[in-house]
């Protein structure tokens, strides 16, 4: 394993640039102190890079991306580049980094621990230990489907699934469930669509295939909304398609009581791409108030994912001790620190992280 990292930064728009600033921080605090070395290179993308490139992928950042071992994306877009037309918007540089990379797989983990239990909207009993993660395919389903239409008197999308687009998007939930609880729950609308027939149909064939010793259960979509709601710690691994996945992502993350808390991997292509699951939130672009944790969770996930479980614990420790001793920004409490003053802190725990696991 090599002992050398490089990773590509993407600031972008808003928040971006201060809640990946704290991440890099932080990352290499816990590199350093597992003896792993990285190389950061930064580069523009979505409005920041229309600014200065004209366009919201330049192919400098293009290259880099493809290149590099992992990329740390903040956010995009803002109200600054809403009168652009669609195909030189920030999120269509978005979409166009996806499809660049193959990343098929997104990857949402949403964890409750003690420390934030009572932030969320459900009672604290209920939702306290909530430890799941939504798989959902990322490249395929009604977004990508053709053919799509538009007119002043009918408009429609289609949703289109391969059954290799199925397959490989369910080996990545059972094989994460074989690391987690050994539950999958595949999510899909099979009484009505076509599409999800042959989604049920491909998990349930690969599961007996090859999977046997995970649970499987089958949830219709509306169902897996009321149950998340309903009983959010019963589920371990929740599998589904690109629409409901982006739904019920969104969904989850009301469990934590805020999106700054929630990071994000897309992974399955050449580079593995990782960020926090809000926006760029330019009514806080500034003023130093942003919650830096998803950013440095995300960071987590990318020395994980690159195989180096050390710095990645001692990432999440420190996020949890800083959150148990009060520390918190201030979309978590009413007099919350500033974004520098947390980052300082938590900062601080890295020094006294321990290999024990976190919460997170």
């Amino acid at each position: 394993m090599s002992k050398l990292l490089r990773i590509v930064l993407l600031p972008g728009d808003g928040i971006g640039p201060e809640v990946t600033e704290a991440a890099r921080r932080l990352a290499d605090l816990a590199a350093e102190k597992a003896g792993l070395s990285v190389v950061w290179e930064s580069h523009p993308f979505g409005g920041a890079a229309i600014d200065s490139a004209g366009e919201p992928f330049p192919d400098e950042t293009r290259n880099a991306c493809v290149a590099a071992d992992a990329i740390l994306l903040g956010a995009i877009g803002g109200p600054s580049w809403d009168g652009i037309e669609p195909e030189r918007r920030p999120e269509k540089g978005l979409l166009s980094l996806r499809q660049t990379l193959g990343a098929f797989a997104n990857l949402r983990p949403v964890q409750v621990p003690a420390s934030l239990a009572h932030l969320s909207v459900l009672p604290q009993e209920n939702v306290a230990g909530t430890d799941l993660i939504v798989v959902r395919e990322l490249t395929g389903g009604i977004y990508f489907g053709e053919p799509r239409h538009y007119a002043a008197d009918e408009a429609y999308d289609t949703m289109r699934y391969t059954a290799d687009e199925i397959d490989r998007i369910a080996h990545v939930a059972f094989r994460a469930a074989r690391q987690r609880g050994g539950r999958v729950t595949s999510v899909d609308k099979a009484n009505v669509l076509a599409s999800s027939r042959l989604w049920r149909d491909r998990v349930t064939r690969l599961h007996r295939a090859e999977y046997e010793d995970v649970a499987l259960d089958h949830l219709y979509v509306d169902n897996a909304a009321m149950q998340i709601v309903r009983d959010p710690r019963a589920f371990d691994v929740i599998l589904t398609a690109n629409l409901f996945g982006d739904i019920l992502s969104d969904l989850a993350s009301t469990l934590a009581g805020s999106l700054g808390v929630l990071p994000s991997a897309s992974v399955g292509g050449i580079t593995p791409l990782f960020e926090p699951v809000h926006g760029s939130a330019p009514d806080l672009t500034g003023r130093n108030v942003a919650n830096p944790i998803a950013a440095m969770l995300s960071a987590a996930m990318l020395f994980e994912t690159a195989g180096h479980p050390e710095p990645a614990t001692c990432i999440r420790q420190s996020v949890d001790s800083a959150l148990c001793a009060g520390y918190m920004t201030g979309d978590l409490t009413p007099v919350g620190l500033s974004t520098t003053a947390f980052v300082d802190k938590v900062c601080q725990e890295v020094e006294n992280s321990t290999s024990q696991t976190a919460a997170y």
